[in-house]
């Protein structure tokens, strides 16, 4: 189907608002210098970001590529490689990237390539499979063999990684899945980095305000300053993690953010949970950041307000370093504790909107949608 114009292979960047767009948008940048230079002709590239919600109301990969299908045919492009952030599925395995040879088509699930170093490993994808449909046996005569890439994500000794059947009613002509214990791992990872946890932290505007207000009460109490001269680091660790899980526990189930399915088959209780992990991951790396965040400004107030005499009177402990880590330590275990109530002051949505990427925010509306059909 070549659509060149003057020899320029013109490849469209397909990608999903929010995080795909802004991946997509970073490596166009340099990807036509790196596609010339990796396709060994010279061959020049010319490639465009084009941002759309490919994978609203859908999770089937075959309905996906129809709809990219649709929307190539209306353009002039030689290639067209999709980026979404929502994990896709197929028969029980996370889709990594289907490839239609016939049509210059591509759909990248970024999940599934994890969540460290996700451009590096992205932009890597891209190109092996714009250099893949590209290539001389791309354009093969009809049941010939199609090539498939020879390195890079497809291909990654760290993640299993293997072709999979594809139906002959489908448009992909190769697809590429991971499974596993590794590969749940992975995706499971760049769900989490989809979902963007550190913008949890300023989405919980209320919840913070109730933990700060604790906490500046608590530094100054002097009955805490006695329970956190007199606990050992091992009750301080159980006071850490207790208030850490509630906080987890308070804000998944007063925003609703625990995914339940009525369907009862095998893959999709596996889904169901592997996109609770990923709340709960998600969740729990905000609640972390939030807990440092307090132990640091606790800390830094016990500096400002505490006097050394008072606190030894009354503690009979002198005033050193330990004992404001300590107490900064305690205190902020405390007012998570009343972070944890303070959330409930937020809206469902905001929270939702903070926790969760776009795409997952509209997922998630279309079953709540569907289940009160």
């Amino acid at each position: 189907m070549p659509k060149s114009s003057q020899g320029v292979t013109v490849v469209a960047l397909l990608a999903d608002p929010d995080a795909p767009t802004e991946i997509a948008q970073r490596m166009a940048r340099r990807l036509p210098d790196r596609l010339a230079r990796k396709s060994g002709k010279g061959r020049p590239f010319d490639v465009k970001v084009v941002s759309e919600p490919i994978t609203a109301g859908t999770e089937d990969p075959s309905t996906v590529m129809r709809r990219i299908r649709e929307r190539a045919s209306a353009e002039e492009w030689d290639i067209v490689v999709a980026l979404t952030d929502l994990p896709l599925h197929s028969h029980g395995r996370k889709l990594v990237v289907d490839l239609s040879y016939e049509h210059g088509l591509a759909l990248l699930s970024l999940p599934s390539l994890g969540g460290w170093r996700l451009q590096t490993r992205a932009q890597r994808a891209v190109e092996d499979a714009v250099l893949s449909l590209a290539g001389p046996r791309a354009a093969g005569a009809e049941g010939e063999p199609r090539s498939a890439p020879p390195h890079g994500p497809f291909r990654d000794p760290l993640a299993p990684v293997r072709p999979d059947p594809v139906g002959e009613d489908e448009t992909a002509d190769l697809r590429y899945t991971t499974s596993g214990p590794r590969g749940y791992l992975r995706v499971l990872g760049g769900m989490v980095r989809a979902n963007r946890p550190w913008r949890l932290v300023p989405g919980l505007s209320k919840a913070l305000a109730a933990a700060l207000a604790t906490g500046a009460i608590a530094t100054v109490n002097a009955t805490v300053w006695s329970l956190a001269a007199s606990l050992s680091t091992p009750r301080l660790v159980i006071a850490m993690v207790g208030s850490v899980a509630l906080m987890i526990g308070w804000l998944i189930v007063d925003a609703h953010l625990w995914h339940h399915t009525a369907d009862i088959s095998p893959e999709a209780r596996k889904r169901a949970a592997l996109y609770n992990a990923s709340t709960v991951v998600t969740v729990a790396i905000g609640v972390l950041v939030c807990y440092a965040g307090l132990l640091v400004i606790n800390f830094l107030w016990a500096l400002f307000i505490l006097n050394d005499q008072v606190f030894a009177s009354t503690t009979r402990t002198p005033l050193h370093a330990t004992e404001y880590w300590t107490l900064a330590w305690f205190v902020a275990s405390v007012a998570t504790v009343g972070g944890a109530l303070g959330s409930g002051l937020e809206s469902d949505e905001a929270i939702r909107t903070a926790a969760y990427s776009k795409r997952e925010q509209e997922r998630r509306r279309r079953l709540q949608d569907d289940h009160e059909d």
